[in-house]
């Protein structure tokens, strides 16, 4: 990962793509904090979680910037999710998440709504990065009782 992320910032250096720059250069020292908290060597599940949390700090971000009322910098954020996101797996559709969940409902036998948190653990585990929590956590709610 660390490798593709250079790479790909001294493309975007000799783009002057400043959004890409700063934002794969701020992946790349939030990735070197993870590492040293983790005091090893990541996996690709750790560094699917540094991305994930990137995301989901700018997505906030974005809400309180348009109720603040600056369109520029959640126009500016939104970039940086582009950016992002380059690097995570691709995205489960629409169609393709509730077919996931309506299958793993099943075969754990899920049908009340104090079992979301079980549901929810089992489902983040098995399709961890391709998948935004707060959707599948109202996805699944709304199938159970």
């Amino acid at each position: 990962m660390i490798d593709r992320l250079k790479a790909d910032l001294a493309d975007a250096m000799r783009r002057k793509e400043t959004v890409a720059v700063s934002t794969i250069r701020m992946l790349m020292s939030q990735i070197q904090y993870a590492r040293i908290e983790a005091k090893r060597e990541l996996t690709q599940d750790d560094y699917i979680a540094v991305l994930q949390r990137g995301v989901k700090t700018r997505r906030e971000a974005i809400e309180q910037y348009e109720k603040g009322g600056r369109k520029d910098l959640a126009d500016k954020e939104r970039a940086e999710i582009a950016v992002i996101e380059r690097y995570l797996p691709a995205a489960m559709s629409a169609e393709e998440l509730a077919q996931a969940v309506d299958a793993l409902l099943k075969e754990i036998g899920v049908t009340e709504k104090k079992d979301l948190g079980r549901a929810m653990k089992e489902f983040m585990g098995r399709h961890r990065g391709r998948v935004d929590g707060k959707s599948v956590n109202a996805l699944i709610a709304s199938r159970l009782k």
